[in-house]
């Protein structure tokens, strides 16, 4: 008993540390960071990931009312069109909006802040200075129908449980007398609920397909998941036939691990 809630215990917080993990390094979390204009320093943080049904409000506080922005975006960027733009409004904080897309439709952006400052010399002069945000490159924002939240929530669970699941089974290798099978098959039976019922789901309110993984696309995501349950499910058929059962365990926890180790929506 005290063996099987130390597991448990360590599947959780493996588990929790792939969250977060996942939570840090997602392509879709907003892009952060700062630059230096005119002295000071300017933080920022403009989303990647915007529902298709508003528009996506672009925000950057300047701390400075003399400074003005210009936001620019443009669709087809890999073909190197030119970029719209709109003047930003309000003083110190300048806000704008991004037009909505449809569904995986991506755009990208920036924002170009600029400012006029007068000499004080006997003749006075006007420089007019100017910086891209961000200074690196723009940024790439995908946009999505809305999904409800409880088919989100639902997902979100039965994912992470299939991995915490995963991690236990592979830890029940070191039980006097092992239950694999039935972990496995608990597994199994989380990874197709969670990967592919409410995946579908997420997929159809997203973006209006079913499945975008192999054979129809080369989504990442999709084919993370059809991996992730072909390696379960081949582990739990040779589980149930007693072939080697602690190995194929083991085996197909490793794949749960780097298919986690993957960025959601990448």
């Amino acid at each position: 008993m005290k063996k099987s809630i130390l597991f448990w215990s360590i599947a959780f917080i493996i588990t929790v540390v792939f969250a977060v993990f996942q939570k840090m390094i997602g392509p879709s979390n907003p892009k952060a960071g700062s630059v230096i204009f005119d002295g000071k320093t300017i933080s920022y943080k403009f989303e990647r990931s915007h529902s298709s049904s508003s528009n996506c409000p672009v925000e950057i506080n300047t701390g400075d009312p003399a400074i003005e922005g210009t936001l620019k975006w443009r669709s087809n960027y890999k073909d190197l069109d030119p970029f719209d733009s709109v003047q930003m409004s309000g003083k110190d904080i300048l806000r704008a909006e991004l037009p909505a897309q449809a569904p995986r439709k991506k755009l990208q952006y920036y924002v170009e802040l600029s400012k006029v400052n007068s000499t004080s010399t006997m003749v006075p002069l006007t420089l007019s200075i100017s910086t891209m945000v961000p200074a690196e490159a723009p940024v790439i924002i995908s946009f999505k129908g809305d999904v409800p939240l409880i088919i989100l929530l639902l997902h979100i669970f039965a994912m992470f449980y299939a991995m915490m699941l995963s991690t236990r089974t592979a830890l029940e290798i070191f039980q006097e007398r092992p239950k694999i099978k039935s972990l496995a098959l608990s597994t199994v039976i989380f990874l197709f609920v969670g990967g592919f019922v409410l995946g579908f789901l997420i997929n159809y309110f997203a973006y209006n397909q079913i499945w975008t993984g192999v054979p129809f696309g080369n989504d990442i995501t999709s084919n993370k998941t059809l991996i992730a349950f072909a390696g379960w499910g081949l582990a739990y058929y040779m589980i149930k036939k007693d072939a080697a059962p602690k190995l194929f365990a083991v085996l197909a926890a490793l794949i749960m691990f780097i298919v986690y180790s993957i960025p959601h929506s990448v």
